[in-house]
């Protein structure tokens, strides 16, 4: 295996976050094995209520597909815990509050910051209609496990 080939199947670490402009990252997570257990209502409440009480991040838009999560987000300070640390956290307390050994998250993640050029609405656009690409439904107004905590302003 090629080295320089690796670092694409690797999440990146750490989100450079800039004190002039917008931060937004896209983030997904993956359960472990992939198993199928994400897209339901008591863990969309469960996820909910980790992220409030993880409030260094505030979350925009999500998807919730039966086996991973999509996500954005933006820091509530600059200055404040790193994207990563604040993973970890929300995790760690999604999986206290939920107190179900079967639910367990990959312990990485993958992200991106939106940068300049790009659009959180056209990003949002692709993500909403996982879905349909995925074939669980025929429109992506149809897929329950989405929706809107905080506008994330660019």
């Amino acid at each position: 295996m090629n080295p320089e080939d690796d670092h694409a199947h690797k999440p990146a670490r750490g989100v450079w976050i800039s004190l002039s402009k917008p931060t937004i990252v896209f983030v997904t997570v993956t359960t472990k094995n992939r198993e199928r257990w994400v897209a339901h209502e008591n863990v969309l409440q469960t996820i909910l209520s980790a992220w409030r009480e993880a409030e260094a991040w505030v979350v925009g838009r999500y998807v919730l597909m039966p086996d991973h999560l999509h996500f954005f987000c933006c820091p509530r300070h600059p200055e404040g815990l790193p994207l990563n640390r604040w993973m970890t956290f929300w995790k760690r307390r999604f999986t206290q509050i939920a107190a179900n050994p079967a639910w367990k998250w990959q312990s990485l993640h993958w992200d991106h910051r939106l940068r300049s050029d790009e659009s959180y609405e056209a990003k949002w656009q692709y993500v909403v209609q996982n879905p349909v690409r995925a074939g669980l439904v025929e429109k992506a107004s149809d897929w329950p496990w989405q929706g809107e905590i905080n506008p994330l302003i660019w």
